[in-house]
Order: structure tokens, then sequence, then C-alpha cells
């Protein structure tokens, strides 16, 4: 992209109280200070709009992956899961806007829906766990305020990061096939094409079309592919399904058909449903881990994504530093705690920040249009809810494969460092846990690096987490060792 003309900022700039701003200016330009960061309110709402149409898909995305029962047997409904998911991004992002002044967005973090998902929800219910993301949300916020936050990211080596980053994405990846309907159990293997050795019926084909169209639109480096993608191939299901073509019966969540009005009132059922305790069955030690659990998943790509996304708006300067940072990291924990009581999972800073910053984005008024789009999209609910989930699956697979590209950033040659990356990769799609990917690839790092005499590169920190990590896996004969139960 071209790199805009940014006037040098002041630490008034920073501090955003609008001095030393040019007489004239706007009470827009000098609250978010536009003009000095060299770009136009046309800019920042053009930027803001590119931002939520390259997002947009978790409107659809993190309903799915939160669909399932949880240990009581409950589910969330589907209309409070969007109206939820709008909410909480609609909040955060406004809030970063107005008052970490940045061009960031935030949703509701993937990583973060598929440990509720497939960890949390199978252990206790809904609300409980939604009481975890508020937990996971203030350690965040203490380690930023107490300044852990950047020596725990400093501690943990840059190939593990990458690591957990990729195997997040294949573990997204496999829960996107799964739910079209493409991999199912098998009855002779654990996992087999279709229900039969074979894909069986027009809305698994729809998928498969529906990822095609997505991956070609990526390559042509086409704006909003995700989006487009899933928008063309809910048009496409609605026509087979109105034809008759494919039986309503077909669908996995409902025929794609709009009932009644495209408009209707938001549904706030799940807000404030946040339950903390009663986790006598659980233990304590699981309540840790899964706490521990979310907070590493909704830690590691934040830092990186704001740092990333302000080198891209010119915000940040030779050595990495941005104005409003700890604000902006401040906010992206914050977001594990407003998504909890909202009901819509842990909110994150979202790279897809970066598409608007392509487009001019330079200041929080991108946010600020972003979070208003997201706001009025509690409104079309309707709209949002036909979309089937063969179709939205294909945008969880889109989005895994974009996390594996970390693949690039790995040292394949070292050893030290391929084995941790694998076990972390792997493991976590091929156990179904995301901790257990994480914990192999920590412990496997230390006892290798300490094999290689290098044991004071490690770092006590990293001792630390092996030693968390060694009772994590020891922790079933240790309790029978103790006579706990």
């Amino acid at each position: 992209m071209t790199q805009q003309s940014v006037e040098p900022r002041t630490a008034a700039d920073d501090a955003g109280d609008g001095s030393r701003v040019p007489a004239g200016r706007s009470w827009l330009d000098r609250y978010f200070h536009i003009s000095r960061r060299g770009s136009t309110v046309s800019r920042e709402v053009r930027g803001g709009i590119t931002t939520f149409m390259a997002m947009a898909y978790i409107l659809l995305l993190n309903p799915l992956i939160l669909s399932g029962k949880d240990a009581a047997g409950d589910t969330m409904g589907q209309k409070a899961l969007i109206t939820a998911t709008a909410f909480a991004a609609a909040f955060t992002t406004l809030l970063m806007g107005f008052v970490g002044k940045v061009p960031l967005a935030l949703a509701a973090g993937l990583s973060v829906s598929g440990v509720l998902s497939s960890q949390v929800a199978p252990e206790m219910t809904w609300p409980q766990a939604m009481g975890m993301c508020v937990m996971y949300g203030a350690v965040i916020m203490l380690l930023v305020v107490t300044g852990l936050r950047e020596m725990i990211m400093n501690a943990i080596p840059l190939a593990l990061k990458h690591g957990i980053t990729m195997g997040i994405g294949l573990f997204i990846a496999l829960i996107g096939f799964y739910k079209s309907g493409f991999v199912h159990q098998g009855k002779a293997t654990p996992l087999a094409l279709g229900p039969a050795g074979e894909l069986a019926g027009w809305p698994v084909l729809l998928f498969a079309g529906t990822l095609l169209l997505i991956f070609m639109l990526q390559a042509r480096n086409i704006p909003g592919a995700i989006l487009i993608g899933i928008v063309s191939g809910t048009v496409v299901a609605a026509v087979l399904n109105a034809t008759g073509v494919i039986d309503t019966g077909q669908w996995a969540n409902g025929a794609p058909e709009l009932h009644g009005s495209a408009v209707s009132m938001p549904d706030f059922s799940l807000f404030g449903d946040v339950e903390f305790g009663g986790w006598g069955k659980v233990g304590a030690m699981t309540v840790g881990m899964i706490v521990f659990t979310l907070v590493l998943a909704g830690f590691f790509d934040a830092m990186a994504t704001i740092i990333g996304v302000g080198t891209e708006a010119d915000l940040a300067d030779d050595k990495g530093r941005m104005p409003g940072l700890s604000k902006a990291l401040f906010i992206d924990g914050a977001g594990g705690a407003i998504g909890g009581v909202a009901g819509g999972s842990g909110q994150t800073v979202f790279i897809e920040s970066a598409t608007g910053v392509g487009e001019g984005a330079r200041t929080g008024l991108a946010s600020v249009v972003t979070g208003l789009f997201f706001a009025a999209c509690l409104f079309f609910t309707p709209v949002t809810a036909i979309v089937p989930q063969e179709v939205a699956s294909a945008a969880l697979v889109v989005i895994g494969a974009m996390m594996l590209m970390n693949a690039r950033h790995v040292d394949w040659a070292d050893r030290a460092t391929a084995i941790p990356v694998f076990l972390t990769v792997v493991l976590m799609p091929f156990t179904y846990t995301i901790t257990t990917g994480v914990a192999a690839g920590v412990i496997s790092y230390v006892a290798i690096k300490a094999a290689q005499g290098k044991a004071r590169e490690i770092g006590a920190f990293m001792w630390g987490l092996t030693v968390v990590f060694l009772i994590y896996f020891a922790l079933h004969p240790i309790e029978a060792w103790l006579g706990v139960h």
C-alpha cells in the first residue's frame, strides 16, 4: 500500500487533548487528530466501511461455533447469539475508536469461541462459560496494567507464538469441515469423507463451491472476499431451496429462507446471563486451566495485530511504539469481559482492520464507523439468520488457511524450533483442545533446549509454564494418588 504523509506527533497528540491543532478545524478533526495523521473524514469513513465488510462474517461464524450444547444439554438461540455478537463487536469497537483513537476493530475471537465450544461448554453451563470469559478478560486487563503482558509476550519464543496461531487455524478449519458435513465421524476410521466415504447432498457441494469461490477471490486480491463468498453462497442456496432442488430437511440449521420481516428487534436474552461459581464437579485445577487457555487463546495475536496495523497506518515509530498502545491493549483485554457479559464470547482486535488502513484509515473515527455498522446489524438479525451452516462453514476453513500462513515465519531446519511447533499445531485439532497443543509445544521446547545444553536461554517464565503443563498432563494420576475424585 502507499504510505501516507504524516505530521510528526507530539505529546499533546498522544494525550488526545487537541492542542496545537490549526484553527478552523472541526471538533471531529481535533478529537481524532485527522489532519495531523494525514487523513480526511471521507478516508476514515471509507476505511471504516471497508473494515466492517471484511469482518462482517463474524456475525455468522460466531453463532455457528457457539451453537452446541453445554454440559446440561442446553443451547443458546441463534437470534440471541447474533444479537450478542453484533452488540459486543459494536460496543468494543466504538470504545476503541473513542478512547483508543486508533483504526482497530474488535469482534468475537474465533479462537476464544473455539475453546468455549470444545473445552468449556462440555464441562459446565453456558452462563458459567461466559463467566470464564469475564474472568480471562479481567486477567488480561490486570496484565496490561501491571506491564506483565509485554513481559510475557517477550518470554514466549516467537516460533511458538506462530505455532499457536497455526494450530488454532487448523483447529478452526476442522470445525468448518465438520460443521459443513464434508468431514464425518467414520465407521471404520475416526474421520471420513462424508457420512459413508463420499459427499452426500447438495448442501455439502454448496460448501465446497463457496470455499473455492472465496479462495479464488482472495487469489485476485478482491476486498471483502469472505463476505462476497458468503453472500453468493447464500443466494444460490436460497434459489436451490425455493426451486425444490434441495429438500428443506437436508439443511443442517434450517432452510435458507426469510420468515417474516427482514427487520426485527434484537434479542438480548443472553445479556448478563453470567454465572461465577458452581464449579464443584469440575474442580479448581480444571477451572484454572480453562481460564489459562482462554487467556492464551485471546492473548497472542492481539499485540502483534495492534502493532502491525499501527505500523501500516504510520502510527508506530521505528521501535514499534504507538500512541495509545496501552489504551488499545487494555480495551482488547476488556473485550473479554464485555463479550462474556453480552453472551457472545471474548472480543479481540481483528487483523481485518488492516483492510480499512489500506483504504486510508488512520484514526479512531474509522473504528467508530465500523462500530456503528455492527450496531445497525442488531436490527437485521432475520437476514443474517438465513445463511446456511454449510455456507458459513466455508469461511471457517478460509480463516484457518489464513492463520496457517504463519508457517513461513518458522525455521523448519532447526529441530529445536520445528518439533515444538509441529506438536503445537497438530495436537490442537487431533485432540480437539487448544490447551493440549500449547502444553506439548512448551514442554517439548524446554526439554529440547535443555538437551542441547541451552537451559539458560529458556527463561524462568517458560520453566514455570512447563511445570504447570506437566501437572496438567499428570493431573489424573496425581488425583488418583491423592485420593481426589
